[in-house]
């Protein structure tokens, strides 16, 4: 029963994280100077983009393909690159940049609050055994702090007590935390690479819907951050 309702709370956070994310940017685009059936056509591009994506995180892990660690890391590339890919794309095209003219700097940095709750959820699967302890807070797993410290420097932005400086500082540090914990989930996943031999491994992420984690949740996490510090530089 507690596993279920850890899996719900991946699904539930991340369709929270990302209806932030698309209110904001839907708000922009709306409120922008382009025309309406060029408005109509970024949010819908962008809204059925994700879905696809989402679908197809589902699939790949609820296939089983994802968790088959005899083809690593085959099994988990997709996940990994096509996003990553993506986003990078998106952050320096001509919309991506446009829209982070007009979209509020601490409003970017307030959807990292997120990370919290995905700490909390890990904690959760390694109470359950189903996640080793580097995985969470109590292990390697620092990234808990952006999560805490995301509000406070959205409000801090709010009240203009932060430099530009500052905030890629911040955006940097918070970007080698969750680094850390992505190279330490990788580096406890069976196969040849794998560091950290205590039990067990990290094998829950490839299951959906915790497979949301590396394919939807992370990527947003990184994602935002090319975001804001692609807007300190642009911005004035």
């Amino acid at each position: 029963m507690q596993h279920l309702l850890i899996q719900a709370g991946f699904i539930i956070l991340t369709l929270m994280a990302f209806a932030m994310l698309f209110m904001e940017i839907r708000t922009v685009v709306n409120n922008g100077s382009w025309r309406s059936s060029d408005k109509t056509k970024f949010n819908s591009f962008f809204l059925i983009g994700l879905i696809v994506w989402a679908l197809f995180v589902s699939i790949w892990s609820g296939s089983g393909r994802m968790s088959d660690f005899s083809i690593f890391p085959i099994n988990v590339m997709p996940v990994f690159a096509v996003p990553l890919i993506t986003i990078l794309i998106f952050t320096f095209s001509k919309a991506g940049k446009e829209i982070l003219l007009r979209i509020p700097v601490e409003n970017i940095i307030r959807i990292q609050t997120f990370r919290f709750f995905v700490e909390l959820l890990l904690w959760a699967l390694y109470l359950e055994n189903q996640a080793p302890i580097q995985m969470t807070f109590e292990g390697r797993n620092l990234d808990v702090l952006t999560g805490l410290s995301a509000p406070v420097i959205a409000l801090l932005v709010m009240k203009g007590k932060i430099s530009k400086t500052g905030l890629v500082i911040w955006n940097l540090v918070c970007l080698a935390l969750l680094m850390n914990i992505v190279a330490t989930a990788i580096l406890s996943m069976p196969g040849p690479f794998r560091v950290f031999m205590n039990e067990p491994p990290n094998t829950i992420v490839t299951h959906f819907p915790i497979s949301w984690l590396p394919g939807l949740l992370v990527p947003l996490a990184y994602g935002l951050h090319f975001l804001s510090i692609r807007q300190l530089f642009i911005k004035k």
